[in-house]
């Protein structure tokens, strides 16, 4: 099959290695948002020099400490911490209680597909803190059904845990009246939605922008077509009223707009701390120990993005090296080569939880491709099993 094909005028590429991609990092022009200047440098890459560069990072934090002092002890919890027991919301849970001092209520959103380690890091870490936390499951059934739709509409299955992520914490924040939301790293820091030049608030202008693929609550029940789910039901995947966040003065922020953001030297602080433990994941080589652990299916939204757009998770995580100085971009090329675009293992049990085949899977997935990139199912290579995949027993 051709690499390189002509339909009419459009330019079609059916190989990675020939998709645009940035001067300096390794991110190809279908991810969302990105942008190259005149140097052929993405819009990503100059956000992260701003960030090394140009800011007082002594100087936000100061500010970050005003605002603490702002809120502490006001109401029952200084603030509001999102935590999936990741590397990102770890980090920020302990930065928060150990060198600011604040009482937080820390609010996981339980998806159902947290794996094991994880939630053996997340009851560690909260005993280890001693912090107060809650965290929340909605209906496994109706998860399934969010599954098939927005794989059916957005060529993504995870539509609820995007949604629910982060409208969440919000309606619990109005629910304690605890005004203060802080979350782990910018958007700015992996995409081009914002820059570090700007503030930015985990918002609703952010949700509706970045996060709900376009598809609100009230449009779901829509495409549900099911007379047995209502309003009540969805309510975790709606965003708050305006009104009711203003009413308790909210604000929502990232503390990496405030602190310089570092995956591997946070990863490093809350293994030694707190004894958080990585874990295998499907994609991506062991030395990422600590890159998205959470997720059952991390590894089949990882494959859909790259049917869809010709790259998965390594060109993110090599990007983020080079940026960083650890890495060439001769070194990560080739690690791109080697570790994405693998078909994942977990995708049978995807498979088995919706109930469609494998060939109704990849003819939903094609559907979403973002031009130029058209994927190639010529050349399947099949990833191995993660070590827990057989305790994944939901039904």
């Amino acid at each position: 099959m051709s690499n390189l094909v002509n339909v009419g005028s459009a330019r079609v590429v059916s190989d990675p290695k020939l998709l645009k991609r940035c001067a300096k990092c390794v991110m190809p022009e279908t991810q969302e948002a990105i942008t190259f200047d005149s140097q052929g440098v993405c819009s990503t890459c100059r956000q992260i020099e701003f960030k090394q560069e140009k800011i007082n990072w002594a100087a936000r934090e100061k500010e970050f400490l005003a605002l603490c002092d702002q809120y502490r002890g006001k109401n029952q919890y200084d603030c509001i911490v999102p935590f999936s027991g990741g590397k990102d919301s770890t980090f920020a849970a302990y930065k928060l209680v150990h060198d600011y001092g604040l009482k937080p209520l820390v609010v996981q959103y339980h998806h159902q597909l947290l794996r094991p380690k994880v939630l053996a890091n997340a009851e560690r870490t909260i005993k280890r803190l001693g912090a107060d936390f809650l965290s929340f499951k909605t209906n496994w059934q109706l998860i399934k059904k969010l599954m098939r739709v927005s794989l059916e509409r957005k060529g993504d299955i995870l539509w609820y845990q995007h949604t629910a992520i982060f409208s969440l914490p919000m309606h619990i924040a109005i629910k304690f009246n605890a005004p203060l939301v802080v979350w782990g790293e910018p958007s700015a820091e992996y995409t081009s939605y914002y820059g570090y030049d700007e503030t930015e608030e985990v918002d609703e202008r952010r949700f509706n922008m970045g996060t709900n693929l376009g598809i609100t609550a009230d449009d779901m029940l829509g495409f549900l077509n099911d007379s047995k789910i209502t309003m009540r039901d969805l309510w975790p995947y709606q965003y708050p009223k305006r009104a009711d966040l203003a009413a308790i003065g909210c604000r929502s922020i990232c503390l990496g707009s405030y602190i310089p953001w570092d995956v591997k030297k946070n990863s490093r602080i809350i293994s030694e701390e707190l004894g958080w433990e990585g874990d295998e994941v499907e994609g991506v080589p062991p030395e990422y120990y600590y890159e998205k652990i959470e997720d059952m299916m991390q590894g089949v939204q990882d494959y859909l993005k790259f049917i869809k757009r010709g790259y998965g998770r390594m060109s993110h995580l090599a990007s983020i090296d080079i940026r960083n100085g650890r890495m060439t971009r001769e070194q990560a090329l080739k690690l791109v080569e080697e570790w994405e675009g693998k078909r994942p293992a977990s995708l049978d049990v995807l498979l088995h939880w919706l109930n469609i085949s494998e060939a109704e899977f990849y003819q939903i997935a094609s559907l979403h491709v973002i031009s130029p990139w058209r994927h190639d199912p010529a050349n399947i290579r099949r990833g191995k099993e993660l070590w827990d995949q057989k305790l994944w027993t939901k039904d």
